[in-house]
């Protein structure tokens, strides 16, 4: 980014996993974060004070900041429900995005909001970190090298163990107790993202789904199996109830198991990889993912991504019509668990 001048940038939000995009902002070379804003203006103030922001203001005046700060993009930091109106006021004042996911409560309103996108002169990235932890990026290219041979069956087990007892949530994201849809849509999102990351799109889907929780309202375990159209099965199995044996398990979110045609490769809950091939002990691969920030430092990854492709002019990485793809199978999903059968994926045209 030599010679070029930093990037505006202003945020919207300032809840629990705000935090991680303001400090990954501030260890971005060529960003400059001008102002905030948040539903409660205070909160927005103490995340400006701790993070060097100059401005803030109360989200009823987001479209003023935008006016008064001339932003080059927005990071949208809030709940799905005000997606759609916040970006379609950030496309009036031809503002990019960059947006957390879930995109919108509902497919039709994701589908709004993509046209919305589309049919502006802006560029949206959705922020999907996921695959963005550096274990999964390493897998990919582990992969693509043809480490161990023609893949065929991916394993997931995932075990967060933050939605048990009468209290469950309420540290973190209280809002989760009163989703309808829950884990899939919140958490099973990001797995199935890296799936398609990793192994291509699905062609079809089956899930089983549980609250083991009764104080919540949503699901809070699921079992997916996906059929992609590479050949490969991959299954997440998954719940926000029980524990796992991690002494973080908010690092890694689980262990994986990848097998091919020449042995396998598993990612165990400190971010270590082992490959094993037929008829070899197993080794330990060498790389090093980051301790700092989220999940090996995933938001930064996908910030950095963000901000260079907005300098050099590329694509990024999850745009709004090809993260549609990741949403779609989310609905999938709950029409499988919903009916208790496999649903083909219909076809997408990716921009």
């Amino acid at each position: 980014m030599t010679n070029q001048r930093p990037l505006r940038g202003v945020c919207v939000g300032a809840g629990y996993f705000s935090r991680f995009q303001y400090d990954a902002w501030k260890r971005i070379d060529g960003v400059d974060i001008v102002a905030n804003c948040n539903r409660t203006v205070g909160k927005a103030e103490a995340m400006a004070s701790e993070f060097g922001i100059p401005a803030s203001y109360p989200v009823s005046d987001f479209e003023t900041m935008l006016v008064t700060e001339k932003p080059d993009f927005v990071d949208i930091i809030t709940p799905p429900e005000t997606h759609l109106e916040l970006c379609r006021i950030a496309a009036d004042h031809g503002v990019d995005i960059i947006c957390q996911k879930p995109l919108a409560p509902t497919w039709d309103e994701t589908q709004e909001l993509i046209a919305l996108i589309e049919q502006s002169n802006v560029r949206c990235m959705v922020h999907e970190n996921w695959r963005w932890q550096p274990w999964y990026r390493e897998i990919k290219k582990l992969l693509d090298d043809d480490a161990i041979g023609d893949v065929y069956h991916c394993h997931v087990m995932c075990r967060m163990g933050d939605g048990w007892g009468e209290d469950a949530y309420l540290a973190r994201q209280p809002f989760f107790r009163d989703y309808e849809r829950l884990f899939i849509f919140e958490t099973g999102v990001h797995f199935l993202d890296t799936f398609r990351f990793l192994f291509g799109d699905a062609k079809s889907i089956y899930a089983k789904t549980a609250r083991r929780n009764p104080v919540i309202k949503g699901e809070d375990s699921a079992l997916l199996v996906c059929e992609m159209n590479r050949g490969v099965t991959a299954v997440l199995d998954a719940n926000r109830y029980n524990e796992s044996d991690s002494e973080n398990p908010r690092y890694t979110f689980g262990t994986v198991r990848v097998e091919g045609s020449k042995g396998h490769l598993e990612l165990d809950f400190d971010g270590g990889i082992s490959i094993k091939l037929l008829g070899q002990a197993s080794v330990r691969h060498q790389y090093s993912p980051s301790a700092d920030g989220f999940a090996g430092d995933c938001v930064f990854a996908v910030q950095q991504h963000f901000v260079e492709c907005m300098s050099n002019g590329s694509q990024f990485e999850s745009t709004v019509s090809d993260y549609a793809h990741s949403v779609r199978l989310v609905e999938a999903a709950y029409e499988s668990a919903a009916n208790g059968s496999v649903v083909t994926i219909p076809s997408m045209e990716t921009s």
